[in-house]
């Protein structure tokens, strides 16, 4: 065997062993937090510790967290809230997009930047004033005060993708549709958003998933346990439940089931939405 093909096979058993590592290491907390659920208290502090499996399976942990725990009702107030602010967040964002990339507008650039800057600011540095004004507002512990707050925080990204892919479709089209008599809102709503269903499904995607996930903002604006959300609502059971992470594994098992479904609708468009929105 020639030293050149042996080196060859070095490097390729080498590179295999590193994606099976890392293959591991990304399974090992999906691994723990399974084996997790299925424990009771006694068995995870003292027999099964945290990577063992149980002699008997505690099923009853996934309906308990469900029901004595409330998660349906958190469930049910954060799907309200990402069924509310990820479809009208991203028609504002579309509507900026096209401003951006099709109206005659001055400084499109600098509008563009300025959204952009939008990204740069942590929104840890505005809990205390959001918190102040939305007091003054009584706007603590509604919906509507994490509706506004997370459209607001959303719409810098939005705007980057949808102009990226904005980009990609050919001015032509505007054309053709203004001499067939097309208005710009006609243009926007018939021609651009139909072509931009790969951003918009990546844009349906990573805005409910931050949305569903959200803690700090929600853990502010939202003291209420009747109105609390799925990441806020997980948290109590620290404390109501004794700290008992069987029940508080099987409770993230099952918040993950929404955010799943939403992936397999729409993941045939992500990969090409995303593509599109950072060619040009």
């Amino acid at each position: 065997m020639t030293y050149p093909l042996m080196r060859k096979q070095v490097n390729a058993v080498l590179r295999y062993f590193i994606l099976i590592v890392m293959m591991l290491l990304w399974l090992a907390p999906i691994y723990t937090l399974i084996a997790t659920a299925i424990k009771s208290k006694q068995d995870f502090y003292n027999n099964a510790g945290l990577f063992g499996i149980p002699d008997k399976i505690v099923w009853k942990n996934f309906p308990d967290a469900f029901i004595k725990g409330r998660l349906f009702q958190y469930m049910t107030n954060d799907l309200i809230i990402c069924m509310l602010k990820v479809p009208l967040g991203i028609l504002v964002e579309a509507l900026a997009a096209f401003a951006i990339t099709r109206l005659d507008i001055k400084h499109k650039t600098g509008i563009f930047i300025f959204f952009i800057i939008g990204m740069m600011l942590p929104f840890q540095t505005a809990l205390v004033p959001i918190n102040v004004i939305f007091s003054r507002l009584n706007l603590l512990n509604t919906y509507g005060g994490l509706f506004y707050v997370y459209v607001g925080f959303g719409i810098s990204y939005g705007i980057l993708v949808l102009r990226g892919f904005f980009r990609t479709i050919p001015r032509e089209l505007d054309e053709a549709a203004l001499i067939d008599g097309c208005n710009k809102f006609r243009l926007f709503w018939n021609i651009i958003i139909p072509i931009s269903k790969p951003a918009i499904a990546t844009l349906v995607i990573t805005d409910f998933l931050a949305t569903w996930n959200e803690y700090l903002l929600a853990m502010v604006i939202i003291n209420d346990n009747a109105k609390k959300t799925v990441p806020v609502g997980l948290m109590t059971f620290v404390g109501e439940h004794g700290t008992d992470y069987g029940l508080l594994c099987a409770g993230v098992l099952i918040s993950l089931l929404p955010v799943l479904a939403v992936y397999l609708i729409f993941q045939r468009h992500f990969v090409e939405g995303l593509a599109g929105s950072v060619k040009q």
